[in-house]
């Protein structure tokens, strides 16, 4: 059976902030999408760790439509609670191309995690990078004496450090609040489903707000 949650007042005043954050304009634009991974996780040593992730996104048509992903990432651990790193990432999808390469400092103590994340944007519709900062913290609870069912709870923000294109905005662009659950099926094999709001923040018309369910599979060897 399931026990008490133990850092519950923790846990609530994050989820409480995400939630209290994520209250959309009243003229928000609203959709519905549906997001699907599939994550290698490499333990190439004992400090390093190699990913490769792909991701299906069936977006609305409003949104640029149907976007596929592929991510790989090396992650150096210089602590015991601390690793950098960084990637590369190809983005397609009808409306553009996207190249984007990344750099990031990961913190983690007990249940939480901090990660900071620079990347440099390469799209085919922009003559020049664009620059965003990405900030992520998250909690991971074990439901469970043998924690085999974690609550995630997660709250990211995004931001546009310079206009690659004219219309583009500066300054905080989208923020993600995710909550969900993830559960191993074998040793190597977990499954992960999310429920994300993302909010996009636009100049002179209403914040687009998507609902989107997210299912994500990962392999550790």
């Amino acid at each position: 059976m399931l026990r008490r949650l133990r850092p519950r007042h923790i846990l609530d005043a994050l989820i409480s902030a995400g939630l209290l954050a994520a209250s959309p304009a009243l003229a928000a634009s609203q959709e519905n999408q549906f997001w699907t991974s599939e994550s290698l996780v490499v333990q190439a040593s004992d400090a390093d760790i190699v990913s490769l992730d792909l991701s299906q996104r069936f977006r609305e048509a409003s949104s640029g439509g149907e976007q596929q992903t592929a991510r790989i990432t090396i992650d150096h651990r210089i602590a015991k609670a601390v690793q950098i790193g960084g990637g590369i990432a190809f983005f397609r999808s009808d409306p553009e191309q996207e190249m984007r390469l990344f750099q990031q400092l990961t913190l983690t103590r007990g249940i939480w995690l901090s990660r900071t994340r620079i990347e440099q944007r390469f799209f085919d519709t922009a003559d020049r990078a664009s620059w965003r900062l990405r900030q992520r913290v998250q909690a991971s609870v074990p439901l469970d004496r043998a924690k085999r069912w974690t609550l995630i709870a997660a709250t990211e923000l995004m931001f546009h450090l310079n206009r690659a294109r004219p219309n583009d905005k500066l300054g905080l662009a989208v923020m993600r609040n995710q909550i969900g659950l993830r559960h191993p099926i074998t040793r190597a094999l977990d499954a992960q489903l999310l429920y994300m709001r993302q909010q996009s923040f636009r100049d002179g018309r209403p914040d687009a707000v998507a609902h989107i369910p997210w299912l994500t599979l990962s392999w550790k060897i």
